[in-house]
């Protein structure tokens, strides 16, 4: 029950289509009844015209609370005055069986307007809540820490987003066809059934709930199964973005029979589970309706005994009436058992879905903010101390970098370079300490203001499947000049330009279209147009050749006159143009100060280069 009200608690915003859906329900019901219920007259005019012809037309006022015998009395009078007022019984029963058939059809016509209705009323909520679901959790994509997605599978977030949204979309659609319809089709049915015949109901009562708990026991298993198999959909999906982003690796290593095995095994595993779970499926249908007819042969048998042996004030028409309308009473069972195994389906992948949602924000804004989106001064860290999975990364560092200012931090693989701009822009807390800017530490600050403050090019340049010019203006008001100037001043014009639509054209996935040299000019042309105070770079111009790197180097040199840069350095050529070099070892701060400086100590920087670590 606590599942299922997970599952309705998306359905608030929709209550006012429900509402109307229940109604027109319950309409398109009244008048499906109806409907079967001609069978009493249509039935009584084939075997019973002599007796109506000599039946007297009687009057009856109107009452609410004998509305039954009203409409009743109505109908038989129009029937028996078809039959008296004709020539011949005939004739007589040929135009009381034409208005029968003909009420019928337009009563069938009214019930399926109404259903229409009470489709029409579902319909943007059964899409409108996989919409919200799948929005809320991509949000909350865009918010989590970053290092949440280092413990977990791109290919399973990517599950959850797509195919678990769709599975709940699938429980959803089939819980509201089954909630909001077919609960009023067994009740008005069930009413219906005791006004014709209690004994009979009470009976119908009693052997039907045992065909459900049977049905209802093969969909017990299905939730966990459903579980399992979504969790080997994300390692699929994982395993799949990995050989297409490795596939060149994968080729040089001759790596691809180790790979199709790994996969096979576990897309083996996923195909056992599936197959299980539409086994049960298809076996709820048949099962469903076989108990159902069961149901409907055992009343019939005893119902039938009781019109021969007349222990039922029931006539035999009404009692073909009641089998017709119990017998509508099967598609809402095999609707229930149907629904029921998408509902499990659906409840499995929002528990998934869920555990996204509730993830807790390990990296909030304070209650209280304070508005800072300038550098006036300084950058300063104060005894800054980080470290994970128990490993320390930063002890006690202590560092100030005044405004205008551009450092270069080096180090051996694992110094912390990475995670010292890491902590700048807030992508993790420190432990104890402080990062400040002018005084205000990052914490106090809108997460959207401290970030808005750097531009940052990464060693590895990320660009997304669009066109040069939103990948430029990436987060920013496009203005086209200002990208072209951007894109001059990072040496990008020239192969822009030769592209069949310029900046309008799509670089594919990842700029896949472009060169790795022209990806990362791309890159840095981003973090120009962004125009911010400072400015980080990790390792910028790694994958340029000489030629380019030169007039990056040149470009970066006149952009940086007026920034504070932070440049993560792996060659000599980076670091040799900054005001201070910063060398981190063990978690601190061994060397400072600028490249001869650092050269004429003969220390850990001198030994970097002496090897080529520089």
């Amino acid at each position: 029950m606590h599942d299922l009200r997970s599952l309705l608690k998306y359905g608030k915003p929709y209550i006012p289509n429900i509402v109307l859906s229940i109604l027109f329900n319950l309409l398109s019901t009244v008048f499906s009844i109806f409907s079967f219920l001609m069978l009493i007259p249509f039935l009584n005019i084939i075997f019973n015209a002599d007796k109506l012809a000599l039946k007297s037309i009687q009057s009856t006022s109107f009452h609410l609370l004998d509305l039954k015998n009203y409409i009743t009395q109505n109908f038989n009078n129009t029937l028996i005055s078809y039959i008296q007022n004709s020539e011949s019984i005939e004739v007589g029963k040929s135009k009381a069986l034409l208005f029968v058939c003909v009420f019928t059809v337009v009563v069938f016509f009214i019930k399926n307007i109404f259903r229409y209705l009470a489709a029409h009323c579902l319909a943007s909520m059964r899409t409108g809540i996989a919409g919200n679901i799948r929005q809320q959790l991509y949000d909350k994509i865009l918010h989590l820490q970053v290092l949440y997605f280092s413990d977990k599978r791109k290919g399973d977030v990517l599950t959850r987003l797509t195919n678990d949204v769709q599975e709940v979309e699938y429980g959803i659609l089939h819980f509201v066809e089954v909630a909001f319809k077919e609960p009023i089709t067994i009740i008005a049915t069930l009413i219906t059934m005791l006004l014709l015949s209690p004994q009979l109901t009470l009976f119908v009562l009693i052997i039907l709930p045992i065909s459900g708990y049977i049905i209802g026991r093969i969909g017990k298993t299905l939730k966990n199964a459903s579980s399992k198999s979504q969790q080997l959909q994300g390692v699929l999906n994982s395993m799949a973005e990995e050989t297409i982003s490795g596939i060149r690796v994968i080729k040089s290593f001759t790596a691809e029979k180790q790979l199709a095995a790994n996969f096979r095994k576990i897309n083996e595993q996923h195909t056992s589970i599936g197959t299980t779970m539409i086994r049960k499926r298809d076996l709820s249908t048949p099962l469903s309706e076989f108990l159902g007819i069961s149901v409907v042969v055992i009343v019939l048998y005893f119902g039938g005994k009781m019109i021969i042996h007349q222990t039922s004030p029931l006539s035999a028409e009404a009692f073909i009436a009641f089998i017709v309308i119990f017998s509508q009473i099967i598609q809402p069972a095999k609707a229930f058992s149907n629904a029921f195994y998408f509902i499990q389906k659906g409840i499995a992948s929002l528990h998934r879905i869920e555990e996204v949602l509730h993830q807790e924000i390990q990296i909030k804004d304070a209650p209280k903010t304070i508005n800072k989106n300038t550098l006036e001064q300084k950058i300063e860290w104060k005894n800054v101390s980080f470290g994970y999975d128990g490993h320390a990364v930063f002890k006690q560092l202590n560092l100030e970098i005044a405004k205008g200012k551009k450092i270069a931090i080096v180090g051996v693989s694992g110094a912390g370079k990475s995670t010292f701009i890491q902590l700048l822009m807030r992508f993790f807390d420190v432990h104890s300490g402080e990062i400040c800017i002018d005084g205000v530490d990052i914490k106090s600050m809108k997460q959207a203001d401290l970030r808005g403050m750097m531009a940052f090019v990464s060693q590895q340049s990320f660009l997304f499947n669009d066109t040069v010019a939103n990948n430029i203006a990436l987060g920013q008001t496009q203005h086209l000049s200002k990208i072209k100037q951007a894109a001059g001043l990072a040496y990008s014009t020239d192969f822009i330009e030769k592209l069949p639509n310029g900046y309008d054209e799509n670089i594919g996935d990842n700029g896949i279209k472009l060169s790795g040299g022209e990806q990362q000019r791309l890159s840095i042309a981003r973090a120009i147009y962004k125009d911010a105070p400072i400015l980080i770079l990790d390792e910028a111009t790694s994958h340029l050749d000489s030629n380019a790197e030169k007039l990056v180097q040149d470009a970066l040199q006149n952009l940086l006159r007026d920034k504070t840069a932070i440049i993560i350095a792996h060659r000599l050529s980076t670091v040799q143009f900054a005001d201070e070099i910063i060398v981190l070892k063990d978690g601190k701060i061994v060397e400072q100060g600028t490249h001869n400086q650092l050269m004429q100590l003969k220390g850990e920087y001198q030994r970097m280069v002496a090897l080529q670590q520089l």
